[in-house]
């Protein structure tokens, strides 16, 4: 892979990861079309830490006081981060058990495709709630511990490429009744866990890290995903205040019902 190959994926990812439209979905897509042929789950893993210190830089305000708050054993840090941990499980325990699956869908971009219609109907859900809360509904600024199951299982199915992880958490999140700003945050926080997770259990294959795909291009990749990951949380809560979300559920229908209609016309695209 070269260079620029790496530096598009990067750039796919990193505006595609923390907006409603799966970046994972975009990323087998984008390599289906560049027809590339990509060794396991190595680049995506990459790019994903790459987006994990968007997160980290975005909010190192509320990383940091979250975490002094855990050393002083402050009440209201400690519940959040209980519930930040009781939100990972339901992935952890999907991305441990169902592994092999998983990773077979990354080769199967006609089902990822038909994933991001789902994708659409999730950021459509989040618009209807910000226009609720805008109408004047009252809503809280943390999930409860039934919420956070919830939210936990919304971030597991979207393991599956084509499900937007920020998109299925923020939705299911706001539909119990959480500030969607809050529940962006929550999401948003809540990936590092589970991208740390992911990293992880890469790790333990070190050969599928780089495969053919060369260090340097890895680099150039997650140079660019980590740039474009930092606008990508800008832009979903500037998107959120504006009330212009829908936008990102006609993408994820133009989208994945495009490449449907030309996967049917050409089966290589399958």
């Amino acid at each position: 892979m070269s260079p620029i190959e790496a530096a598009l994926l990067g750039l796919l990812q990193g505006l595609t990861e923390f907006l409603p439209v799966s970046s994972s979905g975009h990323l087998v897509l984008g390599q289906a079309l560049l027809g590339l042929e990509l060794p396991g789950v190595g680049l995506e893993v990459s790019l994903h830490v790459a987006t994990l210190f968007a997160v980290l830089w975005v909010y190192r305000r509320r990383v940091a006081s979250l975490t002094l708050g855990l050393f002083r054993a402050e009440r209201e840090a400690v519940i959040y981060v209980g519930l930040l941990a009781l939100a990972s499980l339901p992935a952890a325990a999907a991305g441990i058990l169902a592994r092999p699956l998983l990773e077979d869908a990354f080769e199967r971009p006609a089902l990822v495709a038909a994933l991001l219609l789902v994708s659409g109907a999730f950021a459509w859900s989040i618009g209807r709630s910000a226009r609720e809360e805008r109408a004047g509904q009252a809503r809280r600024d943390r999930p409860g511990p039934v919420g956070a199951i919830a939210v936990g299982v919304a971030q597991a199915f979207a393991i599956l490429p084509g499900i937007s992880r920020s998109g299925s958490t923020v939705a299911v999140g706001s539909r119990t009744g959480v500030e969607v700003v809050r529940m962006a945050e929550f999401s948003f926080l809540l990936s590092v866990p589970a991208v740390g997770g992911a990293a992880l259990l890469q790790a333990t294959h070190p050969a599928g890290a780089a495969g053919g795909i060369g260090w340097f291009a890895l680099a150039v990749g997650f140079a660019v995903a980590l740039v474009t990951g930092v606008l990508a949380i800008r832009l979903f809560l500037r998107a959120l205040s504006a009330g212009h979300f829908g936008w990102f559920a006609y993408y994820c229908w133009l989208l994945g019902g495009g490449y449907l209609l030309a996967a049917a016309a050409l089966p290589g695209l399958r």
